[in-house]
This record gives structure tokens, C-alpha cells and sequence, in this order.
């Protein structure tokens, strides 16, 4: 991994990672006055067919290293992302501010489905569908369409985060 000190004008010095995963691992809720500056939202940033950009909160989860969303194929992020697989997502929470970049991918695996389905249910009650390969639910957000919903994995491919506590910093993170 190559860390970029952004910070270095102020004379801060170069964030660890370490810290921030943790903070990702341990989960981070949606729920008001939990984890975060009162209320917690994953913010999805997809390309659009003319170029601009599309951002839309989404329900993430860190799992293992990756970002994971799920969505319709009709709505127009999982319109975006089969197109352009190339998106970030970004998160506040009370000690730092991280955007992380990578490319999303739609998960066939009926095992790693029902893995995603069954964390997304402690706060969610989806379930798998029939085909083994997509989610349901009687509700979601209304921006994920109508079910079936398809799971996505995003690999990271680099992260800028800003610390929000003393001694503060800022730092880009280009991972292998």
C-alpha cells in the first residue's frame, strides 16, 4: 500500500490505515447518535451514460476488505455500474471522513449472497429469492427499485481519508 501525506502544509503527519479499518470492521450505524456525526449514510458515486456524475445513499456494508451494495439492475446505479464498474463511496463518522474508490461487480455466488443477505438482515429483513442469486424483501429504499435486488462487491482500489480528531490529518491510500 502507498500512503500520500495531504496534510503535510500543516505539518501533520502521514494517517495509518489501521485505525480506519478498524473503525470499518467494527461496523458503522445508521441510526442517530450512533457511530457518526448523528446519523451515518454511505454515499454511492457512480458515472452516468454522459459522463456527469451520479450520487445516491446507499445501504453499504465493509465486509472483508470490500464495499458491498445491492440494487436493481434497472435502477440507474446498477445501470451505471454495468456499464462503468468504476464508482466510490464515501462515509462520515466521528473520527474521520474516508472516500474509497474501486470497481463494483454483480456476485453470482449463491453462498456469498446468502452471507451478504444474512448481515443486511440484522438491520434489514431481506432474504435470497428463488434464483439463489439476487435479495428480496417486503420493502427497501426507494431508490433500489423493485426486487429482485442483485448484490455488488466493490474492490478498493484507493481510499482519502480526512481525520476529524485531533491531531487531524489527511491522507490517500493506493492499494495493490
Amino acid at each position: 500500500m502507498k500512503a500520500t501525506n495531504l496534510a503535510e502544509l500543516y505539518e501533520l503527519d502521514t494517517l495509518s490505515w489501521e485505525p480506519v479499518a478498524q473503525t470499518l470492521d467494527r461496523g458503522v450505524d445508521q441510526v442517530p447518535g450512533t457511530s457518526g456525526p448523528d446519523r451515518h449514510t454511505w454515499w454511492l458515486a457512480t458515472i452516468n451514460a454522459d459522463g456527469s456524475p451520479h450520487v445516491t445513499g446507499v445501504g453499504a456494508l465493509w465486509h472483508h476488505g470490500a464495499l458491498w451494495f445491492e440494487t436493481g439492475a434497472s435502477t440507474r446505479k446498477g445501470r451505471n455500474v454495468a456499464r462503468d464498474p468504476r464508482c466510490s463511496l464515501s462515509l462520515a463518522t466521528q473520527e474521520f471522513d474516508v472516500v474509497l474508490q474501486g470497481t463494483a461487480a454483480i456476485v453470482d455466488d449463491p453462498e456469498v449472497v446468502a452471507e451478504m443477505a444474512a448481515l443486511w438482515a440484522v438491520d434489514w429483513p431481506c432474504r435470497v429469492d428463488d434464483s439463489g442469486i439476487a435479495l428480496t424483501a417486503d420493502f427497501s429504499a426507494p431508490s433500489a427499485g423493485p426486487p429482485p435486488w442483485r448484490v455488488y462487491k466493490v474492490t478498493i482500489t484507493g481510499a482519502t481519508v480526512l481525520q476529524t480528531v485531533e491531531p487531524g490529518g489527511a491522507t490517500r491510500f493506493e492499494f495493490d
